[in-house]
């Protein structure tokens, strides 16, 4: 199983608050994809991925109508 940092942001949608809320977590999963999809279960939800240089795999989200980007680099 591989080990990935995976590093959340959340797009703030406040007026004249231009500050995004980041949050980090270690985790370990075979897709990174298929984790997330699991974790936003439930929700309403689309994704977009953007694979990267090095194995690291960006995933912007929409979830229930806010603007959501997963980075998830191989450790």
């Amino acid at each position: 199983m591989a080990e990935y940092e995976m590093v959340r942001e959340i797009k703030n949608s406040c007026p004249n608050n231009q500050m995004r809320d980041i949050f980090f977590e270690e985790i370990q999963c075979e897709d990174p994809e298929t984790w997330l999809r699991q974790r936003l279960a439930g929700k309403d939800f689309a994704l977009t991925l953007d694979p990267g240089t090095g194995g690291a795999i960006t995933i912007h989200a929409l979830v229930n109508g806010m603007k959501e980007k997963y980075v998830f680099t191989p450790i």
